[in-house]
């Protein structure tokens, strides 16, 4: 691997956070135009946020200014695709 500065291997992590946590805008967009959160596994986005919460932890424990800003973006989508989740679902079965 070529050496690279640390500014340059901070960019590429903002280039990859920023890609990974815009790829959850189309979900949550559908998700609230559709009102409709069913094709969604609860399990799935009860993992993943679990996940992404703990990779900010660990992002503020070694102070990775990308790790942070990504996971702390995502974690807020994670936590409205949830809540919208548990609100659509709640609703549907009415």
């Amino acid at each position: 691997m070529p050496h690279w500065s640390p500014g340059a291997i901070d960019l590429v992590g903002y280039a990859a956070a920023a890609l990974t946590t815009l790829s959850w805008v189309p979900q949550l967009q559908r998700t609230w135009r559709t009102r409709s959160a069913a094709d969604l596994s609860f399990g799935m986005l009860a993992t993943f946020t679990s996940g992404v919460a703990l990779w900010l932890l660990y992002g503020l424990a070694v102070g990775s200014s990308p790790v942070v800003a990504a996971n702390g973006v995502t974690l807020v989508l994670a936590l409205a695709l949830v809540g919208l989740k548990l609100g659509f679902d709640r609703r549907a079965k009415r």
